[in-house]
């Protein structure tokens, strides 16, 4: 049965409306407090919740701070120039295959956390990212959702001057900045949606509509993306991939981020993340 799935103040908790229940508290101890453990066992987890409304909730979200879904990934990597449109808004050719490189797990941030930006060149990039749930390596294309414990909504903040100021560009630095990596509010399972290629995505700045996509038109989709990492590397669980953001940032017309502007990232089916520029 498809799950919901939250970080509630560093818990482990399933999501059923608005309310959440602690894993370790209903699996009995079987499942462990730590959210990236406990999406180790994706099984579990899709087990406990064909039983979850005839248990009492621990509490309501709206009541709680919820932290990254993922909080400590030991790889998160992100994919650069996966929608055309960005890769024209750019001036780059079309990737003949996937442009990747990491986002250091210590940049990766809660859901309504602040930016802390640092830069004079700050940018958004509103994204889908996956979060593997099992152990994966050489993962047929065909297979590779079996392997995703979900998805969740993703902003790969950049700074543009620390990315582009060296030759050749150092896109792992610039990506990856304390807090450039919120993620959240929730993690859904993929089988969740009628179809989790195909969900729409949005950001605004401070209101104003910037990013409007739908993840059909990545260039290199979920499964080929999972299938590609795997074969190069193992992939653990709580491993995320951004997978890359439509156009609409900021770069191309020097919308640059500023203190004081609030990030509202939304993927259909998902949640809404706010993020406020300090």
């Amino acid at each position: 049965m498809p799950f919901t799935f939250a970080n509630v103040e560093d818990r482990a908790c399933l999501v059923h409306g608005d309310k959440f229940y602690d894993l370790n508290r209903i699996s009995h101890d079987a499942i462990a407090t730590d959210p990236v453990d406990a999406l180790a066992d994706i099984d579990a987890l899709h087990e406990i919740n064909t039983n979850l409304t005839n248990i009492d909730p621990d509490g309501s979200l709206a009541e709680v701070k919820l932290g990254p879904p993922a909080p400590r990934p030991r790889n998160s990597f992100g994919v650069g120039l996966n929608y055309k449109d960005h890769a024209e808004e750019s001036k780059m050719d079309l990737p003949e295959s996937p442009v990747v490189f990491s986002k250091f797990p210590s940049c990766i941030a809660g859901p309504f956390d602040d930016v802390h930006l640092r830069a004079t060149r700050g940018d958004y990039e509103a994204e889908l990212v996956v979060v593997i749930g099992r152990v994966a390596r050489d993962v047929p294309t065909e297979d590779a959702w079996s392997f995703v414990a979900g998805l969740t909504v993703g902003q790969d903040i950049s700074d543009r001057k620390l990315q582009l100021g060296a030759r050749p560009p150092q896109f792992g630095l610039g990506k990856s900045r304390d807090t450039y990596g919120p993620t959240g509010p929730l993690l859904v399972s993929p089988d969740s949606f009628p179809d989790a290629d195909d969900l729409h995505i949005t950001c605004a700045i401070n209101g104003e509509p910037r990013q409007d996509a739908r993840t059909s038109a990545l260039i290199f989709d979920v499964p080929f993306l999972v299938s590609y990492l795997s074969e190069v590397m193992t992939l653990l669980p709580g491993d995320l991939i951004f997978t890359g953001t439509p156009s609409g940032v900021g770069m191309p017309d020097k919308r640059f981020l500023v203190a004081g502007d609030v990030i509202t990232t939304t993927v259909e089916g998902i949640g809404t993340m706010v993020n406020t520029c300090r």
